[in-house]
């Protein structure tokens, strides 16, 4: 699923499952309501005309857009630790997040792989 933020709220879109769509005010709740519209799809449709995608078990990836993420992420992490994190300059995250810039292809993979890295090196942690 595919999120990004508006104005004055969240969207998501499935990018391989045609007819699910979700939105609302935080993260949370575009999620919850993305679980709502595959509960209504198999409530209303005969299985048949299921999407493939959600028959039996499924699992759902999250897709961020960087402002999105930098806008859902920013309030639990600041924009100077994210910059010890991916080594982008946190100035230019603001940017990002303000969408004052759109970050090259490079520069989004280096703050997925920064994110990705710290995730890996929490999971090994025991307290």
């Amino acid at each position: 699923m595919n999120i990004s933020a508006s104005k004055d709220m969240f969207g998501a879109f499935s990018e391989n499952c045609s007819g699910i769509y979700a939105s609302g005010e935080s993260i949370e709740a575009t999620q919850a309501d993305t679980y709502e519209a595959i509960r209504l799809i198999k409530k209303n449709l005969p299985e048949e005309r299921w999407p493939e995608q959600i028959k039996g078990d499924f699992e759902i990836e999250w897709k961020f857009d960087v402002p999105s993420f930098l806008e859902y992420y920013s309030s639990f992490m600041s924009l100077a630790g994210m910059e010890k994190l991916t080594g982008v300059n946190q100035k230019q995250l603001s940017n990002y997040l303000n969408r004052r810039a759109v970050p090259r292809r490079k520069q989004a993979d280096r703050i997925v792989t920064g994110i990705h890295k710290f995730a890996h090196e929490l999971l090994s942690i025991t307290l």
